[in-house]
């Protein structure tokens, strides 16, 4: 059924915007947006419950959906929302998944995780793909001003955050005209990749945490070993 879902929407995408990449990336990262929304949703529900509370989860989920506001836009910014019938697709998929994952991911949050790795799995490929074949005009582009703000001077706390393969402030994408933003959002949906397959772990429940949480427990580590050295 995960793999099912994928395919229809990989195969729409494929089909209707082949010739239309900034309209294409516009629909993707609409949709791509909205499973984070179904696992806070229910994380919520589970806590309102007295189910399950995990705030380390709700850190990291929050800001991939942060992570994928900031792609969707840059592809407004780029004139990827500009036709009606972009708008009405993207969204109207986007209602239509929100549901279904939240469904999956009340009974499987495993399966809900691996539909996420494939989805963003495509989308790393589609960035790379297009990387690879526009590299030359992309560069004679400026950067948009939303992504210099996310990538390079805003407050990067958020960036950091859904990159649970790497420690805060180890990546810093240089952004100096269009094709780094395309090579930012294309290294981004790998580390969504590795964060998904990471929440699927077997352990995951007990093991899973924020970056900044993990970064917190190696700093008291070092001060509790220089207190008693």
């Amino acid at each position: 059924m995960i793999r099912l879902l994928v395919n229809i929407l990989v195969f729409v995408i494929n089909t209707v915007y082949r010739d239309r990449p900034y309209p294409r990336f516009y629909v993707l990262e609409t949709v791509a947006r909205v499973p984070y929304f179904s696992y806070l949703s229910v994380l919520h529900l589970y806590e309102t419950l007295g189910l399950w509370r995990k705030a380390d989860w709700l850190k990291v989920h929050f800001a991939e959906s942060w992570n994928e506001l900031h792609h969707l836009l840059i592809m407004e910014s780029l004139g990827g929302d500009a036709f009606w019938g972009d708008r009405l697709l993207a969204k109207t998929t986007a209602l239509i998944y929100y549901w279904i994952i939240t469904c999956v991911y009340f009974f499987s949050p495993r399966s809900a995780y691996h539909f996420m790795e494939l989805v963003e799995k495509h989308a790393y490929s589609s960035y790379h793909k297009f990387l690879t074949a526009n590299e030359v005009g992309l560069k004679a582009q400026p950067a948009p001003l939303v992504a210099i703000r996310y990538y390079r001077d805003g407050d990067l706390y958020m960036f950091d955050e859904f990159q649970t393969s790497h420690q805060p402030t180890e990546r810093r994408p240089q952004i100096d005209h269009l094709y780094d933003v395309f090579v930012a959002i294309r290294d981004d949906e790998m580390e969504h990749v590795r964060t998904m397959e990471a929440c699927q772990q077997t352990n995951a429940q007990l093991s899973f945490k924020s970056p900044h949480t993990l970064e917190m427990k190696t700093v008291t580590a070092n001060f509790e070993l220089e207190v008693h050295s």
